[in-house]
């Protein structure tokens, strides 16, 4: 799967959200047909921190697991595989979606 790189322009609104239009210029490397000038709302930071400490208090988490992460990075021991990562993320949104139906 391919992810598009073009970059559209953020406008603020009233609400405190950002919409981002698309630049109706670009191309998209996507199959799914798309409309020129597609928006997409960013909830604010405010709503984000909000979301962030409720998902906080339900798993803790395992800091040593994290350092242990960092210093590998670091080093260079921590190898990233960006496949395993999409195919992950996108059997995540699969899974979101299946259930949402439900």
């Amino acid at each position: 799967m391919k992810i598009d790189n073009s970059i559209g322009k953020a406008i603020a609104t009233s609400s405190g959200e950002q919409k981002v239009i698309r630049n109706p210029g670009a191309k998209a490397t996507s199959t799914a047909p798309t409309k020129a000038g597609d928006e997409v709302s960013l909830t604010s930071s405010s709503q984000l921190q909000a979301m962030g400490n409720s998902i906080g208090e339900g798993q803790p988490v395992d800091t040593a697991k994290v350092e242990a992460i960092k210093q590998a990075l670091s080093e260079g021991r921590f190898k990233i595989n960006p496949e395993r990562i999409a195919d992950r993320l996108l059997t995540s949104v699969q899974e979101l979606l299946t259930s949402q139906k439900g």
